[in-house]
């Protein structure tokens, strides 16, 4: 037994290169791309709550991110907070098998965001390569359509990054660093849109309770003085006795 683990000095190696490399991924994201990201988190917060729809896809492993970020929106990241509208377009097996089957594999994406995506919507594609026909495809149909496209990928230039409109490009040795970052990469934009969502709600919350008691006040010292203020039809203030009918 301790032969064995004598020999796997080579793994050992291996693996800490391993970690070596997605450390230094994770260093390039958190020194040069965390604005796009707190950018990203920030546009969600105007979009999402107003009745927007965030779609998202990938192939493989991307497909499993993807589908990651989306059930932290339906759902929750962290802290409570409202569900929000975000579909997983390759979740969907159905239609993912039947538009493979009738119109072929580039199409299985964009078909679907014809369907679902709307003017001002958001589609994130992920890829290591930046090269799927597919994510190709839907990233052209969702422009054409009026949505914005963000997309994740690994080293750029590529053609993903080239169609989308912006795009988070990790700069990993391998496909398994590329998608590692872009599991940090998404959480880190969930952080922001709560972030962003929670300050949203304090300034409207404020902003209601400053209305409120202004108009108090206002009350109070019109009780006080025996008469309430009221616009009439013609727009011209005047004050009425309180309690007089209007």
């Amino acid at each position: 037994m301790s032969a064995h683990f004598h020999d796997s000095a080579h793994d050992l190696e291996q693996a800490a290169r391993h970690c070596a490399a997605l450390e230094q991924a994770v260093r390039t994201l958190r020194g040069d791309q965390l604005p796009l990201l707190t950018g990203w988190g920030q546009a969600l917060a105007g979009l999402l709550p107003a009745g927007g729809r965030l779609l998202a896809a990938g192939n493989g492993g991307s497909a499993a991110q993807a589908q990651h970020l989306t059930a932290e929106l339906v759902g929750r990241y962290r802290g409570e907070r409202p569900a929000f509208s975000a579909i997983s377009l390759h979740a969907e097996t159905s239609s993912l098998t039947a538009i493979g089957n009738d119109y072929g594999f580039q199409e299985v994406f964009a078909r679907q965001v014809s369907a679902h995506g709307r003017p001002g919507d958001v589609l994130v594609l992920m890829s290591t390569s930046g090269r799927s026909p597919n994510l190709l495809r839907a990233a052209d149909i969702a422009r054409a359509r009026g949505l914005g496209v963000w997309a994740m990928t690994g080293p750029a230039p590529n053609p993903l990054a080239g169609r989308a409109d912006e795009t988070l490009a990790v700069a990993g040795e391998t496909a398994a660093t590329v998608q590692e970052v872009h599991l940090t990469a998404l959480h880190l934009l969930c952080e922001a849109f709560d972030a962003a969502l929670a300050r949203r709600d304090a300034e409207h919350r404020g902003a209601a309770g400053g209305e409120h008691r202004s108009t108090g006040d206002g009350e109070h010292r019109a009780a006080a003085d025996g008469v309430s203020s009221v616009r009439p039809a013609d727009g011209a203030s005047r004050a009425r006795p309180a309690g007089e009918v209007a």
